[in-house]
């Protein structure tokens, strides 16, 4: 993405009336960002969904430049990652969800896209019990090549996070605000650390404040972006009901810890469950049980160190992504190499005949010799 197209980007999503979706719908009719901005308006009126309102705001864009200049010097100031949502970096779950940010702010240094991602959320008044089972799902998540993905909040989240740091298991939090400040403050400490091994990510420019109705869209990211999202404790109303909600409505699974009966932290989760919103987790076992993970631990492969030299075109490529990655979901073998689900397959199909690659359940692909 060029300065001016970023510009360009935090322009749009300046302009009064004019979010995400509208956003989408005008980049499409126009064929880029740029395109909206310098459209006539006798050609926004055209477009489904599209006002006098919205059509005088795009118009009128030029007095928005300035900030948005002022935000592009910011993210080059403190090297962020921003990340639209027509790039191949940006998180191939999130954009299927119709309602997914355009523009997204990363500073951080895994990418976006792991094979196996999953939400851990909560409320922030965490108990003891909570606090075990974050810590002991994240110890027991460690084996499996797994990028966990919070709110950076009190309580479930803090601790999730903490949980990762500290056995080196890659972690992001989502946050409410934009990357120049960090709330709660008490947890600057942490985030630096995040970013070691993971990182922080936000749809929000710099400059705006952690207002409460940002974290709702906070929320639907942490959910959006994952293929399953887990409640360990919550109230009946936790903003953690509202993130479950999200992921159901986005079909990505939903697991709730199971807690006494009557206990306020657990009302949520035992809801949840007892309405077959969420699939009870006591363990890391049920997860990697219904996922049909392989653990990259324990187990000693013998590589060979070139492989022969008779590859097809398209085996190369899907072998070249195997290499950076090792495992991998074949949808996500199709993303980065642009080769049809058609290709992917009896390719895949091939190389595990010839001993090169092995199938792993959920239709997750990995590479048994080097190339």
């Amino acid at each position: 993405m060029t300065e001016k197209d970023l510009q360009n980007y935090i322009c749009l999503l300046s302009l009064p009336g004019i979010g995400n979706v509208t956003a989408k719908t005008l980049i499409s009719y126009c064929g880029s960002v740029e395109g909206v901005l310098n459209a006539s308006q006798k050609s926004l009126l055209k477009i489904p969904g599209i006002g006098q309102t919205s059509a005088t705001a795009i118009l009128q864009h030029q007095q928005y430049m300035p900030k948005a200049e002022a935000e592009v010097a910011f993210i080059h100031k403190n090297n962020i990652e921003p990340i639209s949502y027509l790039s191949p970096t940006y998180p191939r779950l999130l954009k299927e969800c119709s309602d997914s940010p355009i523009l997204l702010y990363y500073k951080g240094n895994v990418p976006l896209d792991f094979p196996k991602m999953i939400a851990v959320v909560g409320t922030r008044n965490i108990s003891e019990y909570g606090k075990e089972r974050c810590m002991d799902l994240i110890e027991g998540l460690k084996k499996y090549d797994v990028l966990v993905i919070s709110g950076l909040a009190y309580g479930v989240d803090y601790f999730t996070h903490m949980a990762c740091v500290q056995q080196q298991v890659p972690t992001i939090g989502v946050l409410g605000h934009g990357l120049d400040r960090i709330y709660p403050a008490g947890h600057r400490d942490l985030a630096k650390r995040m970013v070691q091994n993971g990182g922080l990510l936000t749809e929000f420019p710099s400059g705006g404040l952690p207002a409460a109705e940002n974290f709702p869209r906070r929320n639907r990211i942490i959910a959006g972006m994952t293929q399953c999202t887990i409640v360990v404790e919550t109230s009946a109303q936790g903003g953690s009901i509202i993130t479950a909600r999200a992921a159901a409505s986005y079909n990505r699974d939903v697991f709730a810890v199971p807690g006494r009966v009557g206990d306020p932290v657990s009302i949520g989760c035992n809801w949840l469950i007892k309405k077959n919103t969420a699939a009870m987790l006591e363990t890391v076992a049920d997860l990697v049980d219904y996922y049909g993970w392989e653990s990259n631990k324990g187990t000693s492969i013998k590589r060979q160190t070139q492989l022969p030299l008779d590859l097809s075109p398209e085996e190369s490529q899907i072998l070249t992504f195997l290499r950076e990655k090792r495992t991998a979901h074949i949808d996500v073998i199709c993303y980065y190499t642009g080769l049809a689900h058609s290709s992917v397959s009896p390719n895949l199909l091939t190389l595990e005949f010839r001993g090169i690659t092995q199938a792993l359940p959920g239709s997750m692909y990995k590479l048994l010799i080097d190339y």
